[in-house]
């Protein structure tokens, strides 16, 4: 009975992780200050901002004529979630991270707050944006 038990919850907990992470992928529509943009999460580990149909991040994409990537971590493990973007010039390997935070209200709609200093965000206050899935 103790093995069977183990065979069953084991893999319980491993697709319940997995599904977890899969959360975040995907197109998110915010609002801020009346600027409507995106946030998207691949299934890759690419992420990018689009505002006015401008995109900055993703796989590849240019900057002050600098080629560019963006990628994207996320900390389960922490309460509010962690999440880290990680711009790379792709010419230097100089890199810039956006630390933030996000906590889902529910499985389409995220709270979400960035600090574009060194300094991660602790609570979710007047600069924080909600996010709902379109995709």
């Amino acid at each position: 009975m103790k093995y069977l038990f183990t065979f069953f919850i084991i893999p319980f907990f491993l697709l319940n992780t997995t599904t977890q992470k899969e959360n975040f992928v995907g197109k998110w529509l915010g609002e801020d200050q009346s600027e409507i943009g995106y946030l998207i999460f691949d299934t890759e580990g690419y992420a990018a901002f689009e505002i006015e149909g401008q995109v900055m991040g993703g796989k590849e994409f240019y900057m002050k004529g600098k080629k560019g990537k963006m990628t994207y971590s996320i900390n389960y493990d922490t309460k509010p979630i962690e999440v880290d973007f990680t711009l790379t010039k792709i010419e230097s390997g100089e890199s810039k991270k956006i630390l933030g935070i996000a906590e889902f209200t529910d499985k389409n709609t995220l709270q979400f707050n960035l600090s574009f200093d060194a300094a991660r965000p602790t609570e979710f206050g007047e600069d924080s944006i909600v996010l709902k899935r379109v995709q």
